[in-house]
């Protein structure tokens, strides 16, 4: 399931992101690729450990457990420290197709996670820059991605994916991956659509409702006999 959030991030905080983002110092984006990804990965970010990447990425992470869709939609249990990429045209930036880790672990604080989903929140105006999608291969095709700056998209981390050659401009996000309490893709794509219908029902007829009550019961139950804590 590929669910794309909007405004997550201010466009104030957007514009103070990159501020703080531009002051910094950036280094080559193959520091944290597996061995299959560093073949394919062209760009910079910001160095993971350092103060910067990490008052950003709280930052980020603070916005995002505040969202009610992006909790529906990932139901998370532990999120990874977000880090920060940009791609330049000068630079000839792009990434190959790849799949992401299927485990990451954070040296500082010892945290390792199954990446269940992946995020791309995007910090640059689509007019900003050319080229630069998010692809993502699934079992229905190829999607591109290119969202407003402070949206972001959520879609399997078993997905093939890549990001196509920048040729104007800067292409600059903070990526990201999570594990779910809920494992299974399909199962999670269902959970949150059944969310997504109940509460059209509470707008249309109220969370009073007897049959919204009894939706809603179900939504928990089935949480409760998928979820993974």
């Amino acid at each position: 399931m590929l669910t794309c959030i909007e405004g997550v991030l201010s466009k104030d905080d957007v514009a103070d992101f990159r501020r703080i983002m531009d002051a910094s110092d950036w280094e080559d984006g193959r520091s944290t690729a597996g061995s299959q990804s560093a073949v394919v990965k062209r760009n910079e970010q910001l160095p993971p450990d350092s103060e910067v990447a990490r008052k950003l990425g709280n930052r980020i992470i603070s916005a995002l457990t505040s969202n009610p869709r992006f909790i529906a939609a990932a139901i998370p249990l532990q999120i990874f420290p977000p880090l920060f990429n940009r791609y330049a045209a000068s630079s000839g930036h792009h990434f190959g197709l790849h799949v992401d880790n299927a485990v990451r672990g954070d040296r500082l604080t010892g945290l390792r996670i199954r990446t269940d989903l992946s995020v791309t929140l995007f910090l640059a105006e689509p007019e900003e820059y050319d080229g630069g999608e998010l692809v993502i291969e699934d079992s229905y095709g190829s999607h591109e991605v290119k969202l407003q700056a402070g949206d972001c998209v959520l879609y399997p981390s078993t997905s093939l994916h890549l990001v196509t050659p920048v040729t104007r401009g800067t292409r600059v996000a903070s990526f990201f991956w999570l594990q779910s309490m809920i494992r299974d893709d399909q199962a999670r794509g269902m959970i949150f659509d059944l969310d997504t219908a109940i509460q059209a029902l509470v707008e249309r007829l109220g969370r009073d409702d007897p049959e919204t009550v009894k939706l809603t019961g179900i939504y928990h139950n089935l949480i409760r006999y998928w979820a993974e804590v």
